[in-house]
Parts: structure tokens; C-alpha cells; sequence
């Protein structure tokens, strides 16, 4: 048997593949849920008589829920596993869409339901990064932390990758309740599965951990006062806000503003989403080998700020070969940072606290994912286009590289 073969067969090996598979599908189903909404936004919009840009409050909302459960999440992974909080999470963003299925069709049912519904999506996205965090930092081999969570990571934009390639067709040929209710039917039949993993992966769990509302804020402290956590936090805020911007957006500019047809617009999405698959596990295997961490981040920044700037310029003569590059690499730098961001959390994280700082450090990230969009509907709503959004979010992203880069040089 050679040095690979047993290396693979060791049990520790094992128990990394499999915590990272596990860890993986829970974030593909997450991102799918959470991206549904703003691929089908014009088919929903048509359908239930509402603008197609509103979809920026329906996603602002969900991650406010998301920003509130990522803070919390913490003290529940400790006491109750990290794959149980996960098969909560995934039921609740299952119930989410459901629950705007419910109300397009039954008008009568309270509009307050689709407020809510968005909430729900949040409360069940937001455990996800701190649970799979705790589980990863535990088993993950230490050389290879950038590149375990990268590819635990990439499970966001595959599952928006998906969502853009297969729901604008599900949609268009069976009407987009079906749909949601076909994502709804994946996230019952993960939850039930990822039952397998839970004796071996939740055996840290502290049963008797007690909950209280002044422990919910101790790993935001916790973060905030450390220099090293406060800045990946921090960073983090802008980045997140361009790379929800791009996912919410770049459907409705391009079927709006360039004539795209929902079909073309969507494999554009998914185009940038491949992109930031591909990214996520080459800038965690260049963190873990040859780059320093923050330096590499704010090198992401830059180009993806002027990624950004270049979609500002799109026009519908543009070739779609050119197009499709420039979304590729957009999403290759927009989307491809969270893994060496969280890798480097964790490793900043006290021993055992791990999902707890994560999710200190998610509060602030989601705080970015939170403005972004509502802001990017603003402003677009003030200027008749998606352009100026698109231009500005560039603009911060610049800076904020700008600025990583120049400390890490200090």
C-alpha cells in the first residue's frame, strides 16, 4: 500500500472526508435556498404584481435573520452538536420557501407571511458557517485548513450555481411554485440524511451548556477585541456586500437593462458562481502553500472592485463570450474569499470555540450582506438602473483591498 492509500485509510482521514461532505452538501442546499428568490425575481414579481428590485428587501431580510442566528448560534452547536443546529437550519430555509409558496397561492393568507418567510430563510442560513466551522476545525488537517474550509465553502456558489441553471427552466416549464416546492423537497430528504453523521460528529456536543441572552454577545467581544479576528471581520463586511450584490443583482440587470432572456441571464449567474467555485479552492490551496492569508485576501478585493466596474460598462453589444469572462472572474474574487477568511477565524479562534467565534465574526459579515442589498435597491430605484450600484459596491471592495494590502506591506 503505498504513502497516499494509507494516509487515506487512516482515521482521521476518514473522519475529515467525511465531516467535509457532510459539512458540504448541509451549505449546498443553504445557498440554494437562499438564492431562489432572486433567480426567479422577475417570474415571482410578474406573478404576485410587485417590482422585480424589491427582491433587495426580501434578501436584506433574510440575512438580518441570518445575522441574528449566526450571532446566536453558538451557545446551541456547543450543547447541541453542530449537526443538529444544521438539520434545524436546513428545515427552516425549506419552511421559508414554502411559505411564499403558501401566500402566492393563497392571496388571502396575511402579507406579514411573506415578511416573515425571509426571516425564516435567515434563522436557517445563518447556523450553517459556524456549525461546519466547529466541526472542520476539529478534524481538518492543520496544513490544509485554508483549503478544507475553501471547498467546504464552495457549497455557496454551487448552490447558487444550480440555482441559476436549473430553476429559470423548472420555472419556465412548470411555473415556479414547483420550483420552490423541488428545493423544499431537497432540504426535508438533507435533513433526514445528515442524520447518519450525528453520533459520530455531534459526540463533542456540552449537553448541559447553558443558553443566555448576555452569552449570545460574548463572541462578537470576543472579536471586536481582538486585533487579529476584529480585522477579518471587518474586511469581511464590504466583501460580503459586493458578493450578495452580484448574486441578487446581476440577473435583473442583465435581463432589464441588456434585453438578456431569464435563460441567458441565469447562466451568466451561474457562469460567475462556477467562478467562485474554482476561486474558493485555488485561493485556499495558494493560502495554505504559498501566500500570506490577508495579503491574498486584499488582492481579492481590488480585482473584484474592478470586476465590478467592468460590469458597469456592459452593454447588450457587447460580445457574450466577454461578458461571461469578466462574470467568471468577478466571481472568482467576489465570491472565492470566504474560505481563507473563515480558515484564518478559525485559526485565530480559542480551542473549542471555534463556531462560537465564527459566528461573532458572521454577525459582521452578515452585517455587510444585510446593507448591501437594500442599499444596491436604493440606489438603483434612484437612478432608473443597476449601473450605480454596481459601481459603487466596486468602489468599496477596491478600497478595502487597497487598505489589506498596504497594512500586510506595514
Amino acid at each position: 500500500m503505498s504513502g497516499g492509500q494509507r494516509r487515506w485509510f487512516h482515521p482521521r482521514a476518514r473522519t475529515a472526508a467525511f465531516a467535509l461532505a457532510i459539512t458540504l452538501a448541509i451549505q449546498v442546499f443553504t445557498s440554494l435556498a437562499a438564492t431562489a428568490t432572486s433567480v426567479l425575481a422577475p417570474e415571482i414579481g410578474r406573478d404576485l404584481g410587485v417590482a422585480p428590485k424589491l427582491v433587495g428587501v426580501f434578501v436584506g431580510l433574510l440575512y438580518a435573520g441570518a445575522m441574528a442566528a449566526s450571532l446566536a448560534s453558538g451557545g446551541f452547536v456547543e450543547r447541541y452538536g453542530a449537526i443538529r443546529v444544521s438539520q434545524v437550519a436546513v428545515v427552516l430555509c425549506a419552511a421559508g420557501l414554502a411559505m411564499v409558496v403558501g401566500y402566492a397561492v393563497r392571496p388571502a393568507i396575511p402579507l406579514p407571511v411573506v415578511v416573515i418567510a425571509p426571516l425564516v430563510i435567515g434563522l436557517g442560513y445563518g447556523p450553517i458557517t459556524p456549525a461546519s466551522s466547529q466541526i472542520l476545525a476539529r478534524t481538518a488537517s492543520p496544513s490544509r485548513m485554508a483549503l478544507t474550509f475553501s471547498i467546504k465553502q464552495t457549497g455557496v456558489p454551487v448552490g447558487a450555481a444550480l440555482a441559476g441553471a436549473l430553476l429559470p427552466a423548472l420555472a419556465l416549464s412548470l411555473g415556479w411554485h414547483a420550483a420552490f416546492l423541488a428545493v423544499v423537497g431537497i432540504g426535508v430528504a438533507i435533513a433526514i440524511v445528515a442524520q447518519i453523521a450525528r453520533a459520530s460528529l455531534d459526540a463533542h456536543r456540552i449537553p448541559g451548556r447553558a443558553l443566555s441572552i448576555t452569552g449570545v454577545m460574548v463572541p462578537l467581544h470576543l472579536v471586536l477585541r481582538t486585533p487579529a479576528l476584529r480585522e477579518l471581520a471587518t474586511s469581511s463586511f464590504l466583501y460580503a456586500a459586493t458578493q450578495v450584490c452580484l448574486m441578487s443583482f446581476l440577473v435583473l440587470y442583465l435581463t432589464e437593462s441588456l434585453g438578456y432572456s431569464l435563460v441567458a441571464a441565469g447562466f451568466a449567474l451561474t457562469a460567475a458562481n462556477l467562478g467562485g467555485i474554482g476561486g474558493r479552492i485555488l485561493w485556499g490551496a495558494l493560502a495554505d502553500l504559498y501566500f500570506a492569508p490577508r495579503a491574498l485576501l486584499g488582492l481579492l478585493g481590488i480585482v473584484s472592485g474592478l470586476c465590478a466596474w467592468l460590469t458597469v460598462l456592459f452593454t447588450a453589444a457587447w460580445p457574450a463570450a466577454a461578458l461571461i469572462a469578466v462574470c467568471v472572474v468577478f466571481g472568482m474574487t467576489a465570491i472565492g474569499w470566504n474560505g481563507v477568511q473563515l480558515s484564518e477565524v478559525a485559526r485565530a479562534a480559542p480551542a473549542g470555540q471555534e463556531g462560537a467565534v465564527t459566528g461573532g465574526s458572521g454577525f459582521v459579515t452578515f452585517g455587510g450582506v444585510l446593507v448591501g442589498p437594500p442599499a444596491f435597491a436604493l440606489i438603483s430605484a434612484l437612478t432608473g438602473g443597476y449601473r450605480a450600484g454596481f459601481a459603487i459596491v466596486g468602489a468599496l471592495a477596491l478600497a478595502s483591498g487597497a487598505r489589506l494590502v498596504v497594512r500586510h506591506r506595514k
